[in-house]
């Protein structure tokens, strides 16, 4: 089986309402989208954070893949190890686009989902975490009308856990999330503001947080020192995806006890094999782990939905901004119950509809990616 073509498209995709958080505004996603090709007629699609700069790095790599075994996915990582040191998130996120793409393929050519291909199933049904941020409510009355927004969300939808996407004001996002703790007494509490809090802000108001019973306080700063400051006076676990975001940052967070919960991301971490090995790592240092999103539509979301059904230690409500979209270049997922169902079917069980793909790459073409 070799790789004979590899298509790169930047979609646009609009949001069903805004979503903001200590440092932005969103109101669509722009993503970036591969579609695999292999000499024997399989096609195999993956999808990746952001959209040109990405896009430049895939087409890039295409020069690289073309020609090769999609199951050698080790030495296609292993040529391009430097990619994230040059490129950071951008680096990752594009390596991240042709493993998925590549495990689609994989998983098509055997006759077996991805789930199945990396361990099995341990749960079918995945809980999703129900994101509330400052363009739910009125800002005249923030605490109240946040919180009767997330009950309402609750009350539709069935989740389990809420996250407020806290603001640079830690004093409000202290007097929210009493608000949603009095309305949704049985319901996972989180709250990340994105470090936008200082050490002092983020002891203060993780004092002031302490009764309310939180699951993890998210990245209220800036850092593993801070983080550790921060832990070392607060009864909450903290969690983070902002300074534990490759390997060279697990040992000293673990040994600086700087947070108890790591946020993984298949497409922050630059694959599917990368993201189990930190669930087994963090099992190793007794960190809980959960996934980040970074607003995955349905290919990237199947990813997710792969690991979270195959990794055991990932049993909470996972971050994931699909319900807010407002369509797909697939089939949409089924969200019920505050759950997204594995898909089934070989590969990521997904199949793209390509009217829709050329409809959103001509709305990035008219609009430009969305940075915010």
């Amino acid at each position: 089986m070799k790789i004979t073509d590899l298509e790169v498209s930047v979609v646009n995709l609009p949001m069903s309402r805004g979503f903001t958080s200590s440092f932005e505004t969103k109101r669509g996603e722009t993503r970036t989208v591969v579609k695999m090709t292999t000499d024997d007629g399989l096609v195999g699609w993956g999808e990746t954070m952001w959209g040109a700069p990405v896009a430049r790095l895939v087409r890039q790599l295409a020069a690289d893949v073309i020609g090769t075994d999609p199951r050698e996915l080790e030495a296609f990582h292993q040529r391009h190890r430097m990619l994230p040191f040059f490129h950071g998130y951008l680096g990752y996120a594009a390596l991240a686009a042709i493993d998925v793409a590549s495990w689609d393929l994989l998983g098509k050519a055997a006759g077996m989902g991805v789930v199945d291909l990396i361990g099995g199933r341990v749960r079918n049904r995945i809980p999703l975490t129900a994101l509330i941020t400052r363009s739910d409510g009125d800002p005249r009355d923030y605490p109240g009308s946040l919180a009767d927004a997330a009950q309402s969300v609750v009350s539709e939808h069935g989740f389990t856990a809420v996250k407020l996407k806290g603001s640079t004001d830690a004093r409000a996002d202290v007097a929210i999330m009493e608000q949603l703790r009095e309305r949704l007494p049985e319901v996972e509490l989180r709250v990340d503001p994105n470090a936008a809090w200082s050490v002092p802000e983020s002891i203060r108001a993780g004092h002031a947080l302490e009764s309310l019973g939180l699951e993890y306080l998210e990245d209220p700063c800036n850092g593993l020192e801070q983080m550790a400051r921060v832990a070392s006076e607060v009864r909450i676990p903290l969690c983070t995806n902002m300074c534990v975001v490759r390997w060279e940052d697990l040992a000293p967070a673990a040994r600086l006890n700087a947070v108890q919960f790591i946020h993984g991301d298949v497409y922050k971490w630059g694959g599917m094999a990368v993201t189990k090995h930190l669930a087994a790592h963090c099992e190793a240092f007794g960190l809980g782990m959960n996934l980040h999103s970074g607003g995955e539509l349905g290919i990237a979301t199947a990813a997710h939905l792969a690991i979270a059904a195959s990794t055991p230690i990932l049993s909470t409500a996972i971050d994931s901004m699909y319900y807010l979209h407002s369509d797909d270049i697939i089939d949409p997922l089924p969200f019920e119950s505050g759950h997204l169902q594995v898909p089934d079917g070989p590969g990521l069980g997904v199949e793209v509809d390509e009217d829709k793909l050329t409809r959103y790459r001509d709305l990035n073409a008219e609009e430009g990616d969305h940075t915010g």
